[in-house]
Formats: C-alpha cells, structure tokens, sequence
C-alpha cells in the first residue's frame, strides 16, 4: 500500500490539535450551572443577570402571560432560587419562619422545613434567599438561624446561631436579611460580631473553619452587619470575599479571613443594604440614605490589599436604596434616590450618568432590577413591573403591567430563568411566561 503523503498527515495533526483546543476551550468556558437554573441570589454569579435569550421583546398592557400562581408561602420579603424541578423560598407561616420548595412545573408545595420564629412585625418576615449548592441548601433566617437542608426532601442536615455562636448583630433593627455564599467547600455567613464580622464554615458539617475580626474602619455608619449578601472577587491577584457591612466596604481573603481592605465614605448610619458589584480590580457600591456610590479600585500593597477610590457619586447623582444594581458591558443600571427607583445609567469606569436619575413612570418606592436578553426588569414597590431597553442610548421604555394583590410593599427580587419570569408577592408566587 503506497504511504501517505507527509502533508497530509501535517494536515491531520493539524485537525486533531484544533479539536483538542477547541474541546479544552468549551471546557474552560463552559458554566458550572445548568441552563435555566438560578441557583442563588441574583443568578448564578450573584450579579443580576440572567444568561436567557429569545425573551419577549415588548410587553402589551397586560404584561406577559400568566403560566401558573401559588399560594400558601406566608410572608415575606425572600425572593426565589431554581434547581432542576424545584423552587425554593422563605416565609413566615403561622408557627414559624420556614424553607418551602415548590415544583417547578406547577407551584405545587413538594415540602417545608421549620428555619426560626416568625417575624410579627409590619413588615416582618425573612428576607434572604435560600441557596442551593448540589443536593443541599442553605438558609438564614431572621433571628440568625442557619440551616443546611437535603434539597429533596428538607431534612435538616445541621444548623448555626450567628447570635449564639459567633456573637453576632445587625447595625440596626431589620434582623439578618443575608443570603449565605457557597465557595468550594466552604459556606460564608456574615454574624456582624466584633470578633466574627465573617465566618467561613465547612458546608457539609457546619465546623467552623476561620472567622474575621476587623479593625476600627472610620466613623461612619454603625456596627454590625448590613444587609447585603458577599460576592466573591479576584482583584489585586487575591482570591476574596467582598461584603457591605454597617461600617462599609470589606475584603477579607478567602483562604483564611484575614481582613484585607475596608472603605468606610459609603457607609450611612441606617442601612446598608445593595449588593456590591465586582469586575476585575473593581468594586462598585451604593448605598442610600442621602450617601451616595463609589467606584474603587484594589492593589496590591505590601502582603495586604489597597483600595482605592476612582470616584464618589453624591447622593444627587446616584443612591440606591436597595433594590440592587447591575452592570451590562460598562453601563451600571439602577433605580437611584432614597426610597424611589428612578431609573438610571452609569458609565461604570468614569462615574458619568448617561440617562436618567429624574426619570418618572408610574413606579413609586425603591425598584429591584434584573437584566434578561437585552432588557432591564423594574419591579417597583407599589407592583409595578417595567420593562426597559438596556441600552446607554436613553430611557426606552418597553412595557408595564402592575402585580394582582399588592398590600404591602413589593420588594422581592425578580428571577428570570428557563425563559420565565418569577415574582414573589408575600404569600403568593407568580409564574408569567417569558418567550412565545
């Protein structure tokens, strides 16, 4: 048999080297989340982006249609996070304050799983968002119980005390409102205590593995914890831990908890509440109560980290009261002033507004915003749910429709995932179709 031409077999390990590459490719860039979960607060990265496409791209006066609704989850503030075929969320039922999980294709309650007391309080009830990490989740509630739970089926697997355990405290009197953060091995909780402001616990026993004591920040603001929810950062070369708390901004090095950073201008003395964002060395924060928002940016300094500020916003050019952030290429979408969510956008590198911050609609108080496919989702206090271009172009309003059976203040985070938008409405979840 005549041997192949020495070219051909060049041309042959050139193939076979383009889909070696292109196969490590795929597996370096591929997410560790299914398409369609929403696993945890704010989605799969913790920023307010949804990955789903082919959505809707306007909305008529009755917004998108109605797939199913639930009843029966108490009340609250917690929003929804989505694995598989289940639903999970938190609400305060008439004995206690518990986990429930849902079936994704109904709302049907599959089971529920007693987190602490109830809240009775006017605007009482959990506010953080049960997270799921494989076939377990984690939950904390108001009073600082924290509960690791089989997926399942409920079964509590273990439980903490951030009071009791780790001598924690809220900077001010709206209890612990924090969605807890899996990293690895590890679960990350905020007890706000002077000598465990974070601790980093083992997820599948509950031991403790290290806990962050922090120096004296600044003056502003109070001690304790806020009511954000930590974000994970690899600025300045240093894998960490971000969070807001009552004093401001801090990073504490993931490995260990040493504390690493702290920014106390953007702290204010009532609440501390939006999520920071990170990109890169960056952090961005805002927060309200007449504060305002600040771009920094961490380096290395010595074995530490610096952060510095690039810019500060007033409270007249940007303040998030809470309702949260996100940041679509080099544009930061927001509702800005204190208890209202006037739309706004950012250039994220210089702190310029493009549009908004007077903008007015029929939206009243603070709005929690979520980006989906080109689109921002505005759910404002009052149940307005808007949907606006997310473009630095200007204000382009898209669509609205008003929540059935607001009576109290709707706050709850929207979810968009599997091409469906979910809103919770204390005691009622809503399930609308997304896509044609």
């Amino acid at each position: 048999m005549t041997k192949p031409p020495r070219w051909c077999a060049f041309l042959l390990l050139l193939f076979l080297a383009a889909c070696a590459w292109t196969a490590s490719l795929a597996r370096s860039t591929a997410s560790p989340t299914p398409a369609g979960d929403w696993p945890q607060w704010r989605g799969p990265n913790r920023d307010g982006l949804s990955t789903e496409t082919g959505l809707f791209r306007n909305w008529d006066e009755s917004g998108p249609p109605l797939e199913w609704k639930a009843a029966g989850l108490g009340g609250g503030f917690s929003s929804v996070s989505i694995v598989d075929g289940r639903i999970f969320t938190m609400g305060d039922l008439a004995d206690g304050q518990y986990v429930l999980a849902l079936n994704r294709a109904d709302g049907k309650l599959q089971w529920k799983a007693r987190v602490g007391p109830r809240w009775d309080d006017e605007r009482g009830g959990p506010r953080g968002t049960p997270t799921v990490d494989g076939e377990l989740l984690y939950a904390l509630g108001t009073e600082g119980d924290l509960v690791c739970l089989e997926a399942a089926t409920g079964r509590e697997r273990w439980r903490r005390s951030l009071l009791r355990d780790f001598g924690g405290r809220m900077m001010s009197a709206w209890k612990f409102a924090e969605s807890p953060l899996v990293d690895g091995a590890k679960l990350i909780v905020t007890p706000g205590g002077r000598d465990a402001a974070l601790v980093a616990l083992d997820k599948k026993s509950g031991a403790e593995l290290w806990r962050t004591s922090l120096p004296t920040l600044g003056s502003r603001g109070r001690d304790g914890a806020g009511y954000s929810s930590i974000v994970v950062s690899e600025a300045a070369g240093i894998r960490q831990y971000v969070q807001l708390l009552g004093r401001g901004l801090v990073g504490v090095r993931s490995s260990d908890g040493r504390f690493l950073w702290g920014y106390n201008r953007i702290a204010n003395d009532v609440a501390n509440i939006s999520s920071p964002l990170v990109r890169g060395d960056f952090v961005f924060a805002s927060t309200g109560y007449q504060t305002g928002a600040a771009l920094l940016k961490l380096q290395p300094a010595g074995d530490g980290v610096e952060a510095k500020e690039v810019y500060f916003l007033d409270a007249r050019t940007l303040q998030n009261h809470h309702g949260g952030l996100v940041l679509v290429g080099d544009h930061i979408y927001a509702g800005h002033g204190h208890n209202r969510g006037f739309p706004v956008c950012v250039e994220f590198s210089s702190g310029r507004v493009l549009w908004g911050g007077d903008i007015r609609n029929a939206g009243m108080g603070s709005a929690a915003v979520v980006y989906a496919d080109g689109h921002l989702i505005f759910r404002y206090q009052n149940g307005l749910v808007v949907l606006i271009e997310a473009t630095p172009v200007g204000y382009k309003e898209k669509g609205s429709f008003t929540i059935p059976g607001v009576t109290a203040p709707s706050w709850p985070h929207p979810v968009v995932a599997g091409g469906r938008l979910y809103l919770r409405e204390q005691d009622v979840l809503y399930c609308y179709k997304l896509r044609p």
